[in-house]
């Protein structure tokens, strides 16, 4: 019997199994892939079936890899594309305002064009004009409404004239100096001006009333005829203004008539035309003292610039 030293364990007897079947197993390996490498060779079509059986049971996996692959870089194009966009509408927030700006100042101009081509027409009417000045004030310490305008007497202007604006009548020359003259308002409790309905021949006076509104006094009275929105130019009656100029527009019922909305604001006129007196006979065979009594009794107040109403 040899001695215990000299006896195989039986660990070292699994391992010595262990390696012999992996010898035995790479020999059957390289066996068999000799033989199909020599089978592919020769026949190459006889592995098309395995290959396709492999690729359909390995396509769910790659369709998950594609997935995830193409999920992640959505994700990263999204965030990218989020703070692309966010600069993209900030740049557009900023043109927007650069075009309304420009666009208020198109509209500006477009509206000064208006006004200047208005006036220009104004002037080339029919009617030859006196003059062209600006109101430069008004009074503004009193319940009397007066002008104060940057053309007087060497310029041709002359008591009683009207004053018009492309919106419509303003007043009449009240008093005339060397370069100003004073402005009787339509707004102003003394004046009164003989109207008529735009659309019609009712006929009535357009008396001011001192806070920017016109009363408007039917002649004919019975059932007031007036609706809101009416439109009231001067009837040409008594030779002081000529017809058709644009007075006031309706915006309440009366009894007796209506109070009208003055179209032609002073506040709101830069430059306003002087016209003659449209029949000067007829107003000079009329009572005078309508264009002179009223200057005696006028408030003598030192301009306001910018304060016509």
């Amino acid at each position: 019997m040899a001695p215990p030293s000299a006896q195989t364990s039986g660990s070292n007897k699994k391992a010595q199994l262990g390696r012999f079947a992996g010898y035995v197993f790479a020999s059957a390996g390289a066996v068999i892939g000799a033989l199909l490498l020599i089978v592919s060779l020769w026949r190459p079509d006889a592995f098309y079936g395995l290959r396709s059986m492999a690729t359909d049971a390995a396509s769910p996996v790659g369709e998950a890899g594609a997935a995830t692959r193409t999920g992640s870089r959505s994700f990263f194009e999204a965030i990218a594309g989020y703070y692309d966009a966010g600069n993209k509408n900030a740049e557009l927030e900023r043109e927007n305002e650069i075009a309304r700006v420009r666009l208020a100042e198109m509209r500006a101009l477009e509206q000064e064009n208006a006004r200047l081509k208005a006036l220009l027409d104004l002037t080339e009417g029919e009617i030859e004009a006196i003059a062209t000045g600006r109101l430069i004030g008004s009074s503004s310490a009193s319940t009397r409404r007066f002008g104060y305008l940057s053309a007087g007497s060497n310029d041709g202007v002359a008591v009683g004239m009207p004053v018009t604006s492309p919106m419509g009548l303003v007043g009449r020359i009240l008093e005339a100096g060397g370069s100003t003259s004073r402005v009787l308002l339509l707004t102003d409790p003394e004046s009164i001006v003989p109207v008529r309905r735009a659309t019609d021949d009712v006929v009535a006076f357009a008396e001011g009333r001192a806070d920017g509104s016109l009363r408007i006094r039917l002649i004919n009275l019975g059932i007031n005829p007036l609706e809101l929105g009416d439109i009231f130019v001067t009837s040409g009656a008594g030779g002081l203004f000529r017809p058709g100029v644009a007075v006031a527009m309706v915006t309440e019922i009366t009894d007796d008539g209506a109070i009208g909305q003055l179209l032609s604001n002073p506040a709101a006129t830069d430059f306003v035309v002087i016209e003659p007196i449209f029949e000067p006979e007829a107003v000079e065979a009329f009572d005078t003292p309508l264009l002179t009594d009223q200057a005696a009794e006028g408030n003598d107040s030192e301009p306001a610039p910018g304060d016509a109403d």
